[in-house]
């Protein structure tokens, strides 16, 4: 087995840019413990999404239902000029497009997903640390926007059969057959697999963008021409966050980079059918930076119509669209919701923990019993979300789940490009021998834990202790930048000498 050293001198003649050539992995790690035919290297043949599939998987994951109800909070939440919030929200596209760039080009480049690739920081036993928080913190997501879509759906089921009185944990009959319905719809979705999964993202992706361009223009005409000039003062009253301005603006940013988190993390489960990382820079601005200044002002004006209109802010879409008396609209705007908000469970809370179920055993669970396990917990979430988790309060809840992840993405960006400077042994990432260059201790970089470990007390602690509250907001940002810079303390004596590669 090779050492860290010698994995320069063995992929010295590999460029950066290069695909991995798959020829080169050993047949006989396929009877390793730590290998499945959905966690192996893809061949270049077998990768073809292009940047706009990944321009789509951003279009559907900012304008799914829950990240719009985020993004109208964010502007009622801390007393901002409207303007300046729809600044920040940009502004947090261009920093989370900067992280995955980071992220996913990895795995562009070998063809693995993010469970698999992290085992090189983290030890191939110690990869299952991030992995299960993550498949924790996915299943979380994917039963919470599986609640959303379906809100989408209870529209079109209230008119043709009502809407009873009777509830249960906050659902009436209505409610609970559209959030089956929606949660199988995305079962047989899922089976269908990866190809299908991003069929659907690239018409569903667009479609809304024509929808909420649409809901905007009829808010904005039944508001009038005062709309635009509110702006400037209507989001101010009612807030009762003490910081300064720019607290409030980095806190937003902040927020939306949290919310970004886990698909920051495992961007390497998207980025692994790419063909090129041409492919994945184009696709992440067009889908990020780009994509956020539009769908930012929709929501500012969105937002900021309702309160005129209805004199409240409504921030779930679906009830936007209910209080408009159109029922053309109605219809169309409850099918593109849906839509959207299942690509994007599909993509960031359905595909990612089917892989690290899957990475925790992969001789027994495969990527399909991974998801099925997935979903199976997650109808529980999503039927408690309405009664009793989303009473957490919806910026609190996304904050403190990005900070517990938050110091992987530091740990993984200074491992892969300053301690094994953008080099892996493939082989070795499947090996659980002793003598292999990721088995660490017992197959855990004890490091690397250390470094997991005081980033993430850190990062959740300016969420859930009172007297950092000022720090609301900042949790993944400091619990990434303290994990990575801990871990490169502790590692930086076994860091490949840049002298032994040879491009």
């Amino acid at each position: 087995m090779s050492t860290a050293n010698e994995q320069g001198s063995q992929l010295s003649t590999q460029s950066n840019s290069a695909l991995y050539d798959c020829n080169t992995f050993n047949p006989e790690r396929k009877n390793s413990r730590l290998y499945n035919e959905d966690l192996a290297p893809l061949q270049p043949e077998q990768r073809n999404w292009g940047w706009f599939a990944i321009f789509n998987v951003w279009s559907n994951d900012i304008q799914s239902l829950f990240g719009y109800t985020l993004a109208a909070s964010l502007f009622l939440s801390y007393g901002l000029n409207g303007w300046w919030v729809m600044a920040a929200i940009i502004c947090s596209g261009f920093i989370v497009m900067l992280m995955v760039n980071l992220t996913g080009k990895p795995s562009v480049k070998y063809g693995i997903p993010f469970p698999v690739l992290i085992r090189a920081s983290m030890g191939i036993n110690g990869a299952n640390l991030p992995a299960i928080l993550r498949a924790i913190i996915g299943i979380f997501w994917y039963g919470v926007q599986t609640y959303f879509a379906s809100t989408a759906v209870a529209i079109l089921l209230t008119i043709v059969i009502g809407s009873p009185d009777t509830t249960f944990l906050g659902l009436n009959s209505t409610a609970w057959i559209a959030f089956v319905i929606v949660w199988v719809f995305q079962i047989l979705l899922f089976w269908a697999g990866i190809e299908p999964i991003k069929h659907f993202l690239n018409w569903a992706g667009p479609l809304v963008y024509v929808v909420m361009v649409i809901l905007m223009a009829v808010i904005w005409y039944q508001s009038g021409s005062e709309l635009l000039p509110a702006i400037n003062s209507i989001f101010a009253s009612g807030s009762d966050y003490s910081g300064n301005s720019i607290q409030a603006f980095t806190a937003i940013v902040g927020t939306m980079v949290a919310y970004f988190a886990a698909v920051v993390i495992n961007f390497g489960d998207f980025s692994r059918f790419l063909r090129s990382e041409r492919d994945m820079r184009l696709g992440n601005l067009l889908g990020l930076p780009i994509n956020m200044v539009f769908f930012s002002f929709i929501a500012l004006v969105i937002t900021a119509g309702t309160l005129v209109i209805f004199g409240e802010a409504l921030t779930n879409p679906s009830d936007i669209v209910d209080r408009v008396d159109s029922l053309p609209l109605t219809i169309i705007a409850a099918l593109t919701f849906f839509a959207a908000t299942v690509g994007i469970n599909m993509v960031a809370n359905f595909i990612p923990p089917a892989y690290d179920l899957a990475n925790l055993f992969p001789k027994h669970i495969n990527f399909r019993m991974g998801g099925l396990i997935t979903a199976v917990i997650a109808f529980f979430v999503g039927a408690l979300w309405l009664s009793f988790i989303s009473k957490i309060g919806i910026v609190g809840f996304v904050n403190t789940i990005g900070a517990v992840i938050a110091p992987f993405f530091g740990i993984l960006v200074i491992d892969y490009y300053l301690i094994k400077r953008q080099h892996i042994d493939m082989n070795d990432l499947f090996s659980a021998h002793p003598t292999g260059a990721y088995y660490y201790y017992k197959g855990w970089n004890i490091r690397a834990l250390i470094a997991f470990a005081i980033g993430a007390l850190f990062s959740i602690a300016t969420v859930l202790i009172p007297a950092l509250t000022k720090l609301e907001g900042y949790g993944f940002l400091l619990g990434a930048a303290i994990g990575g810079i801990v871990y490169w303390v502790l590692m930086r004596p076994y860091a490949v000498d840049p002298d032994t590669i040879v491009e």
